[in-house]
């Protein structure tokens, strides 16, 4: 029997027709992405779907989908995905680990440099009119990054990528993580497993990139932005949730922190107003992955998922195989 596909965001013609050779493809009416009536109504009737990070597929979806098998997201991510119930009715999830490991550190790295160095408040004091010959020294001065010390929460693909950038910055790399990383990988990275209290006080450059989770929710609060020295910088490009957005803001007012660069907020799009009246915070709109090439390979990676997904194999990047075995 002919299967049916459902994509959740407009996609090229190229990969539309790719998909086509395994089953018909339903495609959703409007880029702005759906709520969960618009999913049910795509998906329905599907044995598969494509979603991305931004498609929330919640137990309701999941329930209102009977015939669903397969759930490729396309995004490392996949928080917003009901595994528990995916599970429970023997749908497979799959995500694109690694396709975006480099796009991501890359932007990590340009936040350092932007908030180090101030290039927004740069970039609008220029505009302003205020760079004239009476006034040439009146920008200030900004931070540096060279020889620093740089702290990575979470040390994954991502992790360990940033850290890679770091040495050409003859940074110092401080990372916590749940396990030690390989001590022959340590040496080629410069980097030295540490706890949090330690990595936070130490640290010039904190960088958060763990999944949210239940367990990562709020993992960065009030708490641990206190033990971070006055003129230290946050950095977040990994999930929302992972910081408390209000304890930041606070942090950042009273000068507990220098200031932060976001990727990423709680309940984004929707930008905590205290962070937005933040002047030392540089924000971008959680494009780690906003390359053209890096987009592509996640789409590849993912219809490579569902196509082995569709032919009865185990997809080779399974969040639920993955999620099911023992530790």
């Amino acid at each position: 029997m002919k299967k049916t596909i459902a994509v959740a965001r407009r996609l090229p013609q190229a990969v539309l027709d790719q998909l086509s050779q395994f089953g018909e493809v339903v495609v959703a009416p409007t880029d702005a992405g759906l709520d969960k009536h618009g999913l049910v109504a795509l998906m329905r009737d599907a044995d598969a779907a494509l979603v991305t990070g931004l498609d929330a597929i919640g137990a309701e979806v999941i329930s209102g989908c009977p015939k669903l098998r397969l759930v490729c997201n396309i995004g490392v991510g996949y928080d917003n995905i009901d595994l528990a119930a995916a599970s429970a009715r023997g749908i497979t999830v799959t995500n694109t680990p690694g396709a975006m490991d480099d796009a991501v550190a890359d932007l990590v790295f340009g936040l350092i440099l932007g908030v180090a160095r101030r290039l927004h408040q740069a970039d609008a004091f220029v505009r302003g009119g205020q760079w004239t010959p009476a006034n040439p020294s009146a920008f200030g001065l900004g931070l540096d990054v060279s020889r620093k010390t740089l702290g990575i929460v979470g040390f994954g693909r991502i992790g360990k990528v940033i850290a890679r950038r770091a040495l050409g910055f003859e940074m110092r790399t401080l990372y916590c993580n749940s396990t030690r990383v390989d001590p022959g990988i340590e040496a080629a990275l410069g980097a030295t497993q540490v706890d949090m209290d330690t990595l936070l006080a130490q640290s010039d450059y904190v960088v958060v990139q763990v999944p949210y989770t239940p367990e990562t929710h709020h993992l960065i609060g009030a708490e641990q932005l206190a033990r971070m020295r006055k003129s230290a910088v946050l950095i977040h490009a990994g999930r929302g949730g992972v910081v408390d957005d209000a304890a930041l803001a606070a942090a950042l007012k009273a000068g507990t922190i220098a200031a932060a660069g976001l990727d990423c907020v709680e309940n984004e799009p929707h930008v905590n107003p205290a962070l937005l009246g933040c002047p030392n915070v540089l924000f971008t709109p959680h494009i780690g992955s906003a390359t053209a090439a890096t987009r592509m390979n996640m789409v590849m990676m993912a219809l490579k998922n569902m196509a082995v997904g569709l032919q009865g194999g185990t997809p080779p990047n399974s969040v639920t195989a993955r999620t099911a075995s023992p530790p």
